[in-house]
């Protein structure tokens, strides 16, 4: 697929989500794998936009790409906000989500259901640009 081209406006959230959903049924990806996708997909490029582009003078935009083969889907978010390792983050663990919706700490969650969503997710810093890489094996990996 040619690789889309959004304002990093939360406008361009649904056009994202239609970019993945279309690659997911291009690659035959089943409905589970398919909704974890976007919903990780959708999860980074809210916070891109939220906070990567919040009041900074970069290039407010995001490319959407993927890539397909025998084994796997891959799509790649890149910006030019200021650096973000979704890697890095610490991630809610098993307490917090046993914790009362009212104690649990606030953020992190995104972030997690995007890292948990897909068979691998991994992130690059290229010059001035963020690459959050998402990978979604067509079926499960040979042991």
């Amino acid at each position: 697929m040619e690789p889309l081209l959004v304002p990093g406006v939360l406008d361009s959230l649904s056009a994202i989500a239609s970019y993945v959903m279309a690659a997911a049924k291009a690659a035959g990806l089943e409905k589970k794998p398919t909704y974890n996708l976007r919903l990780a997909v959708d999860e980074i490029a809210t916070n891109i936009i939220v906070y990567g582009y919040q009041g900074g003078d970069a290039e407010r935009t995001i490319v959407v790409q993927t890539e397909m083969d025998d084994q796997a889907l891959t799509v790649t978010l890149e910006d030019t906000a200021p650096k973000f390792d979704p890697t890095q983050q610490e991630l809610p663990d098993a307490d917090d989500f046993n914790q009362p919706l009212a104690e649990r700490p606030i953020g992190g969650l995104g972030v997690y259901l995007a890292v948990q969503g897909v068979d691998q997710f991994q992130y690059q810093r290229l010059g001035d640009k963020n690459r959050n890489i998402f990978v979604v094996y067509k079926s499960p990996p040979a042991a």
